[in-house]
């Protein structure tokens, strides 16, 4: 390894355990499937909670504070066995351009797939095996929406590598339920995707930290760009290249510090 690509390691991965802490839940979306013991209700709440994981983050964990209590604080009982007058609860709930049209698409979704399989983890592995990221999340869009009654302003809310998407929330989502350190953030539970296959997300704070260190060239932030970004740190770690979204996070959020 070349020795700035080995200063860059050590730092990278020094940083990633710094942020990789219980510490960091307390006001991320994370918390909200950190409400959980059940893995269906983590599964469930932690998809939410990544769907709806745009704006302010207080604002993020208040509307899924919500959500959970118009499931009755029991997410998957209720995706499984709501009553059509259960719905009703459901109405008037909005999150910036995520409306009560798209939350009873979606719970019907979560309800059809549930009825048929134990874990949420079957809509991203498939049933043939895991392939690869990118098509598994083309395939997952595909059956989202398999549906002719599906609205269309729904599909806005699930991105697909098929569109260019980088796919930020959906790679934030198999983050969470993919990586297992044992560090109490990241939740491990799905065993069927290896973390070597993760893409890294990328917002605002991880871009800005990963042009700064020459991870990332590309100037549009689309599939492309997660790509290239996963490739380098790949190059750092390859069984584990998105634990590093913790340092590059960090490291943004200390820009002062580091000079970003």
């Amino acid at each position: 390894m070349f020795l700035l690509q080995q200063h860059l390691k050590d730092l990278l991965d020094y940083k990633a355990e710094v942020y990789n802490t219980p510490l960091f839940i307390e006001n991320d979306p994370i918390s909200i499937p950190h409400r959980f013991t059940r893995k269906q209700d983590i599964e469930i709440m932690g998809f939410f909670a990544a769907m709806l994981a745009w704006g302010q983050r207080k604002t993020i964990i208040a509307k899924c504070s919500d959500l959970i209590n118009r499931f009755g604080n029991e997410p998957y009982e209720f995706i499984l066995h709501h009553s059509s007058e259960d719905l009703k609860g459901l109405l008037g709930f909005k999150h910036r351009t995520f409306n009560d049209t798209d939350l009873l698409y979606f719970v019907h979704f979560l309800h059809q797939h549930y009825s048929h399989h134990e874990s949420l983890e079957q809509a991203f592995a498939g049933d043939a095996g895991f392939l690869d990221m990118e098509n598994s999340l083309i395939r997952f869009e595909k059956s989202f929406f398999d549906d002719p009654d599906a609205p269309i302003r729904t599909r806005k809310h699930i991105a697909t590598p098929a569109r260019q998407s980088a796919c930020k929330r959906l790679n934030m989502f198999l983050r969470w339920m993919v990586r297992s350190d044992n560090r109490g953030v990241d939740f491990g539970i799905w065993k069927k995707i290896n973390p070597s296959a993760l893409i890294c997300p990328i917002d605002v704070h991880v871009e800005r930290t990963a042009r700064h260190f020459g991870l990332l060239a590309r100037k549009q932030i689309d599939w492309k760009a997660a790509m290239e970004l996963t490739r380098n740190l790949r190059l750092l770690d390859p069984r584990d290249p998105v634990k590093y979204d913790f340092a590059l996070f960090g490291l943004s959020i200390e820009k002062e510090l580091y000079g970003l």
